[in-house]
């Protein structure tokens, strides 16, 4: 992400990092609401009570996790209140609503696939051939924005899939474990997220999270390549 950037190119930074902003603000903001909207459907009403169903990204925003979303390109949001107590199966319903996080952002990553796609297609049957430079460059700009946006919202899913806390994977944990030992993992808690913040700022999360979003992107566009238009 904004780590990689080449700042002797200062026009095209200055854009780079304003696509930037504008991805992980809509790409946090539906994580959490859907964590909200999940939490709701199931009997839990305290996101909605406190407005945390909301598209307004601010209401959104951890400040850390913001910035390392922005820096690293993985990172988190502030956590939606649930209070499980008020899940018919508070297990079940939490495992859900921490499902429902990563799940919208891979929908959102699937779904802004299709137009990229469309674009190559009739890029590859000279739909652009005699087109001017700036229509070239409008048409590489979205491109750019679009596949930073798709990439950007399954790096945020494979991250929030990790089965530790504070990520959503380990409330998909406590699903499955029993309470004692998921209790005495979350004892460490502030650890273990500290180690986390470590490993993301040393680049030895880089590899394995970049080698799972490039297999998840690589696996949509095999879907949609299915599709006789796309094919």
């Amino acid at each position: 992400m904004l780590r990689n950037l080449d700042f002797s190119n200062l026009k095209a930074s200055l854009l780079q990092i304003l696509m930037s902003l504008v991805i992980v603000l809509i790409s946090l903001t539906f994580h959490e609401v859907a964590h909200g909207w999940m939490a709701d459907k199931l009997g839990d009403h305290t996101a909605k009570e406190r407005g945390r169903l909301s598209l307004n990204p601010f209401a959104h925003l951890d400040p850390i996790g913001f910035f390392c979303m922005l820096l690293f390109g993985f990172g988190w949001a502030r956590p939606v209140p649930i209070d499980a107590r008020n899940f018919r199966h508070p297990k079940r319903g939490m495992a859900l609503t921490a499902l429902a996080g990563p799940v919208a952002n891979l929908l959102l990553a699937f779904v802004i696939l299709i137009p990229y796609e469309i674009i190559m297609a009739c890029d590859a049957h000279g739909a652009f051939m005699n087109s001017s430079e700036f229509t070239i460059n409008l048409i590489y700009a979205c491109l750019t924005f679009i596949f930073t946006f798709h990439y950007m919202n399954i790096s945020l899913a494979v991250f929030n899939f990790f089965p530790v806390p504070p990520l959503d994977g380990s409330r998909v944990l406590y699903a499955i474990l029993p309470e004692k030992y998921y209790f005495g993992v979350m004892k460490y808690e502030r650890y273990i997220s500290l180690g986390i913040m470590l490993l993301l700022v040393t680049g030895l999360l880089d590899k394995p999270l970049t080698f799972l979003t490039g297999a998840i992107s690589g696996g949509m566009r095999w879907l949609l390549e299915l599709l006789p238009f796309f094919g």
